[in-house]
């Protein structure tokens, strides 16, 4: 799992879900007159409360996350894990809330929870408050553009080298010939072989130049994690792009970049929006 994949709203998922655990070891209710000394249970001894907020919402807000982190997520049932993520969130902050209006879960035979002095203490207020937060920041991390930046923004160094640290001048990197230098190495016009002075000549004949459509192979990095799919036009991804990471595009294909990984693979990127060129 590379960690760099990880969005803004992954970190408020995580958040919430510290809040969520740390609620859970908190008063679940509180009783009018009842003394300091009484003892008032947590989560973690109500069994209904513990399986259907405390564990929902942890485990929802880790198949989130995890999901965000791999470079393929793996399917149950046509659903991926972050859709299954997403329902856990909601249905325990959901949970939560019919916890909050009823803190003794129906216990009480006398009257309502109002009557009889009973209210939600401070662990069910604040599990409430963290699922919410977690479903909220699940469901709108695909639809805010804000919360899909990078959670770790990607270095930015002075001047960037890319894996295999090949020096500048080298392959894919624009300017690699000297000033004053034909291609290759060659004498100059006016100057024989061996460095002996030559008569004069007719001015040379100008060199074609290539194509201004030709496209020559360089490094880039992505704002944000984007998928690499298949060059047979498949849309199944066979890797993801992680930001703060220099990949090598060997081929453009129109709008497209076909991108080679540090491993070696290539793939095609469809999403070349804010690139950053080496």
């Amino acid at each position: 799992m590379n960690i760099r994949s990880l969005t803004r709203g992954d970190g408020v998922v995580i958040g919430a879900a510290v809040l969520l655990f740390i609620a859970s070891f908190l008063d679940i209710f509180s009783i009018d007159g009842a003394t300091s000394s009484a003892s008032i249970p947590s989560a973690w001894s109500s069994g209904p409360l513990l399986l259907s907020v405390v564990l929902a919402g942890i485990i929802g807000a880790a198949l989130v996350v995890v999901s965000h982190g791999l470079p393929q997520v793996p399917k149950i049932v046509g659903l991926d894990l972050g859709q299954f993520g997403v329902a856990f969130t909601v249905f325990a902050a959901w949970s939560a809330l019919g916890n909050v209006f009823d803190p003794m879960g129906g216990v009480d035979n006398v009257g309502s929870a109002s009557d009889t002095g009973v209210s939600a203490g401070t662990g069910l207020i604040l599990a409430f408050i963290a699922t919410l937060i977690m479903a909220a920041g699940a469901i709108a991390t695909p639809l805010v553009p804000a919360l899909q930046a990078a959670l770790v923004p990607a270095p930015k160094p002075a001047a960037p080298q890319p894996y295999g640290a090949q020096p500048p001048g080298g392959y894919g990197y624009p300017g690699a010939q000297q000033p004053g230098q034909a291609f290759g190495g060659q004498p100059q016009q006016g100057q024989a072989f061996g460095g002996q002075p030559s008569q004069p000549q007719q001015a040379p004949t100008p060199q074609p130049q290539p194509p201004a459509g030709d496209f020559s192979p360089f490094w880039f990095a992505v704002p944000v994690p984007r998928p690499l799919f298949a060059e047979d036009g498949s849309q199944a991804p066979i890797a993801e792009l992680a930001p703060g990471t220099w990949y090598l595009a060997v081929e453009q294909r129109g709008a497209n970049l076909v991108a080679q990984t540090q491993d070696g693979r290539r793939g095609v990127l469809q999403d070349t929006s804010g690139i950053q060129r080496g």
